[in-house]
């Protein structure tokens, strides 16, 4: 390594030291904090800023709802352990709730909402004045009904206010050392059913064994299963990694597990992954055939 390179990763680590060292005062503003928290590399970000602000006074608080994938609730616990904060599981409910059921443009609403509900019915039980997210800026410009939900119950995003974007978020994660800096991101299974499709546990159970199953196969880490009407499944994968799903053993494995799970149809979008892509109307190849009796 020159020193110009040694120079410049000194400038970013002095630059990162800064940046938690600023996150972790806002943090501290707030006084004891629970932090939403998925076990994703914001919240994780998040909740180490609460340690270091607060100490065993933080609280990570986790979700648990059939919309979580069992593999994504492992690595909530896990990262709790590692960071060293306390962690408390709460049972939502939030597939009782019609609206939510319904899968309109709104349905995070409805389970921020449940999960805030819940945890603000706590804040004294739990030893915390208020609950903080992991909401940066990047997600300013997107598609947040959860975010109404978190204004709603006067939830603080001091990622926010802090400035920092998810760039800064992966690199806060590396400086600390948290295993999930690269983690790709993991949004509950119900995001991969189609507006206007009722949410069921059944369906979302479907998604999340079908993306386990896919990803056992191929080895690719980041891909999505969505859960099209009349139900149809779509899978995404990065472009370059086409090839390893479309592999004529593969393909038929894929094809034959996820019709007996419950699909009828199997698809693989062209356009490769995309997070969010549910609003588009993009081509799709059909995998294999319908299953029986499909029309």
């Amino acid at each position: 390594m020159n020193m110009q390179s040694e120079q410049l990763n000194c400038d970013i680590a002095e630059d990162m030291s800064h940046l938690a060292a600023r996150l972790v005062e806002i943090v501290r503003t707030y006084g004891p904090v629970a932090v939403a928290f998925s076990g994703g590399v914001d919240s994780a970000v998040v909740a180490k800023a609460a340690v270091d602000a607060h100490g065993h006074k933080a609280v990570a608080v986790t979700a648990v709802s059939p919309s979580l994938a069992t593999a994504e609730l492992h690595t909530a616990r896990q990262e709790a352990k590692f960071i060293g904060i306390r962690h408390v599981e709460i049972q939502t409910n939030e597939f009782q709730r019609p609206e939510y059921q319904a899968n309109a443009g709104n349905r995070c609403f409805f389970c921020k909402d449940t999960l805030y509900s819940l945890a603000s019915s706590k804040l004294t039980e739990l030893g915390v004045d208020c609950i903080i997210n992991g909401a940066n800026v990047d997600d300013l410009g997107d598609h947040r009904p959860g975010m109404q939900a978190a204004a709603e119950h006067n939830v603080r995003s001091p990622l926010i206010e802090a400035g920092i974007n998810k760039t800064q978020v992966r690199q806060l994660a590396a400086h600390w050392n948290l295993s999930v800096a690269e983690k790709p991101a993991a949004p509950c299974l119900s995001s991969r059913i189609a507006y206007g499709v009722e949410v069921t546990p059944e369906r979302v159970l479907r998604v999340e064994r079908s993306e386990e199953l896919v990803k056992s196969l191929t080895g690719i880490r980041e891909l999505r299963v969505r859960h099209e009407a009349d139900d149809l499944a779509r899978i995404e994968v990065p472009v370059d990694d086409l090839p390893r799903l479309l592999q004529p053993d593969v393909r038929e494995r894929i094809t034959a597990e996820l019709l007996s799970y419950g699909f009828r149809r199997v698809t693989v979008d062209l356009a490769g992954f995309r997070s969010g892509s549910l609003n588009d109307a993009l081509p799709v190849v059909t995998l294999g055939l319908n299953a029986p009796n499909a029309t």
